[in-house]
């Protein structure tokens, strides 16, 4: 369904940003990964995609807090591939704190990498997205874009920012051949949710079990983590050609929390 196209996933070096670069992969698109890790694990992996997909696949060790990395990243993506068909806008960090306690660091890390990034990505990718007429960009927000959680701030404020972000830049490329939407996932069980668990207990004074019995999968009528799988599954739907009329959209899954 991909074939020929190329997609920049950022923060795909592990769970949902890894879950969909595979998928893409497997539909036959040419990958370039970023996020952070070991180097050897991480060229292992690039190794991997390509052998068995027959695909294309370069990383990119952007930090996306910065925008001149972010600048020279897909400045490069660009010289190797001409276009970047596909954006998905994956990359994100997390810290859990009261707002009175939450260090400025930590704000602005997050502010930084969860919402600006996106908005540096978008920037510089759309113009060749443009000139083709055919252009798909993924943002992953978070149940957190449609609804709020205690202890966290910065986290829920960069998120609702992504669902505005998402509207206003689909409504601007509606005529372009360009979609731009947005993934809402629930508690999925990768290393940005599992690092969360301790903070969560400190800050609410409760047990690590509790927080996922309690807190985590109670948000969740499911009563289950959503899998990576599932929320690669949507970013391939959203990716395809069937879904052009589908844009500025905000869509949870997320068990049925934001239903209730």
């Amino acid at each position: 369904m991909l074939n020929g196209k190329t997609a920049l996933v950022t923060g795909s070096t592990s769970g949902i940003g890894l879950g969909i670069a595979k998928a893409f992969a497997g539909q036959g698109a040419n990958i370039i990964l970023n996020g952070f890790g070991d180097a050897k694990e991480i060229e292992a992996l690039r190794e991997s995609i390509a052998t068995k997909h027959g695909v294309k696949v370069r990383y990119d060790g952007a930090d996306l807090s910065k925008q001149a990395e972010i600048e020279t990243m897909i400045a490069k993506a660009l010289a190797k591939f001409g276009a970047i068909d596909i954006l998905v806008n994956n990359a994100g960090i997390q810290f859990v704190a009261p707002i009175d306690e939450f260090p400025v660091d930590k704000w602005n890390a997050i502010i930084a990498i969860n919402l600006t990034a996106s908005f540096h990505t978008l920037r510089l990718a759309l113009p060749p997205m443009k000139a083709k007429k055919w252009g798909r960009v993924i943002n992953i927000a978070s149940a957190h874009a449609l609804v709020a959680s205690p202890f966290k701030s910065a986290y829920v404020a960069a998120k609702h920012g992504i669902a505005g972000l998402t509207k206003a830049v689909a409504l601007e490329v509606a005529e372009a051949g360009i979609t731009v939407n947005a993934i809402c996932p629930g508690y999925v069980w990768t290393p940005l949710v599992q690092k969360q668990i301790p903070d969560i207990a400190k800050a609410r004074g409760i047990t690590e079990d509790q927080v996922i019995n309690d807190v985590l999968l109670h948000a969740q009528p499911t009563r289950k983590f959503v899998q990576i799988d599932e929320v690669a599954a949507l970013a391939t739907f959203l990716a395809g050609d069937g879904t052009a009329s589908i844009t500025g959209a905000i869509m949870p899954i997320e068990g049925g929390w934001t239903a209730q």
